[in-house]
């Protein structure tokens, strides 16, 4: 059979034998035509079997099953074509190959139709269009170079003006069709009519629905040929569209489709073929014209029973897919079943506004339930349009959305997607499935959430969720960061941003509202997203839109106060943080007016964030301070009582970071800068002091100065942390904020700027000093004195004036000099000055001018553009701190170390687990609140 022939089956095709054939298809090739279009043909039988070239052209060549099948016919020479309806046409026939996925049949020749339509597809076709050719080997001029010896698979075909039939270039296979005549026209037609017949019996999968592949035949102008092309479809219940205005055969018909059989009379065929025919009526003869009047008649006595009516219409807003779904009414297809066809056809074909004008009418109720498997094929095959026409037509998704239907989508989204490919690594690993049965289960789903949310999300689907919008975002902005795709990427950032612009018109719409209920959805916890509350799902989701909205904001500031009142100034904490009596004396005032016990009064005001906030200060410039004054003025070899507190200072820093880890909200510890700044600081300051007690009694007394150099450098890290205080304050928190984005430009920067340093930096030193082997003073050269001309500090060695033979050592045995410039040993230098003058100046003028002032554009931008939104971001990371304090314990380092005590009792012996943050998680709401909410879930879902 034609799918199954070998190379040997190529090569049984000789040059000399183009008269001798077999019944099998005897050539496969590529034809690189004129154009850039690298096109496949077959040379076949014209008794091949219709299956075996359905089976070459999808399996061997490729080709995806179509949606529809569109046959053009009509005249095979060339003819004129007004310009408006050749743009109509191209318009309509473009769209709908393009729309529904289908293949194009015409004859494949370079002249009539065939050319118009390759034109049509070259001009107006935004995406690759099958386009099959089925022409006749016998007239194929220059079919000599399509036979070439079996191994060879490329050839070049021209295409010229003969009388022959030259190949069209535009279309993207051909079938030549061959019985062993030469110069016969008309060969290929019987095949094409099996061919088109066999591909409208075949059947589309869309997810366990099989549909017949539907097809339409549009005619344009044609001759007597034509109308037998006409007839036959008609025969095979094809719908056919005439293209009136084209001329000839098409006008013929176009001109008497809407008369009664009785009226089309032979005398009226003749007026009309005389009038469209002009030069060749006189070369009909009366047997001809009697024979074709029959065949124009709708409904001659040859006529098939369910012949379709013939449709003289086309344009882009009535392609040929519009007739073929108008005229799906036939003998296969009646009442609901008929329906249901024509709404798969326009699903498969993603055709909306067909289905909405055409299909969703009076003439038949659809229930919901009727639209269910439309709505998963469309859900599947990502075609929104329909999703929402559904969704308007009743389908509510709270009924359609069940755990299998929920199965069947995992299973059936793009293997090629990331999303995809996570869920079937998790299914891969599941021990309970076969390796062969890789089966995504609902499981699998949760555990590819737990992975992009950072926490357990089972079980997930079998409760309602109030934080989707922002797990959406969340999920989307985690898979952007693995998608490789650039357009991807964008889209799935841009569908976050959508996701929380949602998730934050709904919480401001709850805050009018009500702003004590909406305050409590903030702080709810999700059992199905991982115990998250809406705050923190935030947080994690990066979601600073949702962060600096009004509400969320008015709830951050009150818990930023405690118990305090949002009124009090900072004059007025200080005083009372002083001297804490005043605190009854009415200096500061608290939210809760009513009367309070002095214990209360005590505990609010000390547990206030804000009042944690100053205390941990006033701590930590005390801290920098005792640790400046230790490693610069007492640094002893046995410490003092001031290096035995900042020791203990240091082990209540560490303790409160391990508390921070230890905590149950701690899994994105890590992930937070300043905590990392934290934790390379203490690492530092243990290195130091392991160098310090420990290896200068085993090693060498001499590691104690290796650990004060460790300490000292440590004290910068420790330093740097100041500047996460300023975060609260809103002039100079945004400034934190520029100043992060600006080190992550200087960092690049510094990559490009190293290419100038070391390119100039080697090359000077090779051109001025011989075998220079001493690795400090090669660094010293090549790099230090290269970044040092930055600042203006040029290196005077380039210029041989300068050179001084007492400041450097002839051989480098001098370890503290270096090693003098190429010279004659007279005190005169050897090496070319002109070139490493000039070349210093090329280093100054691109690195000092051009760089340096692309730095200072690069920090403008980011400048720039981090400022127009700086109050968003400020104000995300704001509740980073808010939270850290109002977790932290009251009192501050060093004597924070009791809270840690008192808390690591509580938790080991009171078996009580630590509950801290608890205006973060509220873990239960009042009943009238979760009954209005299931009551409004229910009145969506009937509506």
């Amino acid at each position: 059979g034609l799918g199954s022939f070998s190379m040997s089956d190529l090569e049984s095709c000789s040059m000399s034998g183009l008269g001798s054939f077999s019944t099998m298809a005897c050539w496969l090739s590529v034809c690189v035509l004129t154009s850039s279009l690298c096109s496949q043909y077959v040379r076949a039988s014209c008794d091949t079997e219709p299956s075996a070239l359905f089976d070459l052209m999808t399996q061997q060549w490729g080709l995806k099953v179509p949606n529809l099948l569109i046959s053009v016919t009509g005249g095979a020479k060339n003819f004129n074509i007004n310009p408006r309806l050749k743009n109509l046409f191209s318009g309509g026939l473009v769209t709908a190959a393009q729309s529904t996925g289908a293949w194009i049949i015409t004859g494949g020749c370079h002249a009539g139709v065939m050319k118009h339509v390759g034109e049509a597809v070259r001009d107006f076709s935004d995406s690759e269009i099958v386009l099959i050719g089925i022409a006749t080997w016998g007239i194929v001029h220059n079919r000599r170079a399509l036979l070439r010896a079996g191994s060879i698979l490329i050839t070049r075909y021209e295409t010229c003006d003969t009388g022959l039939c030259c190949l069209d270039n535009n279309h993207t296979h051909f079938i030549l069709v061959d019985d062993g005549t030469h110069g016969r026209y008309g060969v290929e037609i019987p095949l094409r009519a099996r061919l088109e017949k066999y591909i409208s019996e075949q059947t589309m999968e869309k997810e366990g629905t099989a549909i017949k592949i539907p097809i339409v035949c549009v005619v344009l102008e044609g001759g007597p040929g034509t109308l037998d092309t006409i007839y036959n479809a008609m025969y095979n219940n094809t719908p056919c569209v005439i293209v009136e205005g084209s001329g000839r055969v098409a006008d013929v018909i176009a001109q008497v489709a809407d008369l009664s059989p009785s009226r089309i009379t032979i005398s009226l065929v003749k007026e009309k073929l005389q009038n469209l025919f002009l030069d060749t009526y006189s070369s009909f003869t009366e047997e001809q014209v009697i024979m074709w009047t029959k065949k124009v008649r709708p409904y001659h006595r040859h006529r098939a029973p369910s012949a379709v009516p013939l449709t003289p219409i086309l344009s882009p807003n009535k392609p040929p897919c519009y007739h073929t779904l108008q005229t799906s009414h036939s003998t296969d297809h009646r009442g609901r079943d008929n329906w249901d066809y024509q709404l798969k056809l326009a699903v498969s074909w993603n055709r909306p506004d067909i289905a909405e004008t055409q299909i969703f009418t009076d003439d038949w109720k659809w229930k919901p339930s009727d639209l269910y498997p439309s709505l998963m094929v469309s859900l599947i095959e990502d075609k929104p349009s329909f999703v929402k026409l559904f969704l308007d037509r009743g389908v509510t998704l709270t009924e359609f959305v069940t755990s299998d239907h929920l199965t069947h989508l995992y299973n059936s989204t793009d293997q090629h997607s990331l999303i995809h490919s996570k869920l079937e690594r998790e299914a891969s690993l599941d021990p309970s499935l076969s390796s062969k049965d890789c089966y995504i289960l609902l499981r699998h789903v949760s555990s590819v959430l737990q992975e992009l949310l950072g926490d357990s999300t089972e079980p997930l689907y079998p409760e309602k969720r109030s934080l989707a919008g922002l797990a959406c975002s969340k999920i989307l902005k985690s898979l952007s960061k693995e998608e490789d795709d650039t357009i991807t990427k964008e889209d799935m950032l841009s569908l976050a941003n959508l996701y929380e612009e949602r998730a934050a018109g709904v919480f401001n719409e709850c805050y009018r509202n009500d702003e004590r209920r909406a305050e409590l959805l903030l702080v709810r916890v999700s059992p199905r997203w991982g115990q998250f509350t809406t705050l923190e799902l935030a947080d994690e989701a990066q979601g600073q839109l949702f962060m600096s909205q009004g509400g969320v904001q008015a709830y951050l500031t009150k818990t930023w106060w405690g118990k305090l009142s949002v009124d009090n100034g900072f004059l007025q904490v200080i005083l009372c943080m002083l001297l804490f009596p005043l605190i009854y004396s009415g200096l500061v005032t608290f939210r809760c007016v009513s009367a309070q016990s002095c214990l209360w009064k005590l505990l609010g005001f000390f547990n206030a964030p804000v009042v944690k906030f100053y205390y941990n200060v006033v701590s930590y410039i005390g801290f920098l301070w005792l640790f400046a004054y230790v490693i610069m003025s007492d640094f002893q070899t046995y410490p003092s009582w001031k290096e035995y507190l900042l020791y203990i200072w240091v082990f209540s820093l560490l303790s409160e970071e391990i508390r921070q880890v230890w905590i149950p909200i701690a899994t994105q510890y890590f992930s937070q800068f300043w905590n990392q700044a934290d934790m390379l600081a203490l690492v530092f300051f243990i290195v130091g002091l392991i160098y310090i007690f420990l290896f200068s009694r085993l090693v060498h007394k001499d590691t104690v100065y290796l650990g004060r150099v460790f300490l000292s450098v440590d004290f910068m890290i420790f330093t740097f942390g100041i500047m996460h205080i300023f975060a609260v304050s809103r002039v100079l928190g945004p400034k934190m904020i520029i100043l992060r984005r600006m080190i992550k430009d200087v960092f690049f920067f510094l990559f490009l700027l190293a290419i100038w340093i070391v390119s100039y930096g080697v090359a000077k030193q090779s051109i001025l000093v011989i075998n220079e082997t001493r690795l400090h003073w090669i660094f010293r050269n090549v790099l230090y004195e290269p970044y040092l001309a930055l600042f203006g500090q040029i290196p005077t060695a380039v210029d041989g004036l300068n050179f001084d033979s007492t400041k450097c050592s002839e051989n480098g045995t001098v370890p503290s000099l270096p090693k003098c410039v190429f010279n004659d040993g007279s005190g005169n230098a050897l090496f070319p000055e002109w070139l490493t003058i000039i070349l210093t100046c090329l280093y100054i003028l691109f690195a000092n001018i051009l760089l340096l002032n692309l730095l200072i554009a690069m920090l403008s931008y980011t400048f720039g553009d981090v400022e127009s939104h700086a109050d968003q971001v400020w104000k995300f990371y704001c509740f980073g701190l808010i939270r850290e304090y109002n977790e932290r314990p009251s009192a501050p380092p060093p004597f924070i170390l009791f809270s840690h005590l008192y808390l690591l009792f509580k938790n080991l012996f009171c078996r009580n687990d630590m509950k801290h943050h608890k205006s973060f998680r509220e873990y239960t709401l009042c009943a009238h609140t979760h009954n209005i909410q299931e009551n409004l879930v229910k009145d969506t879902a009937e509506r």
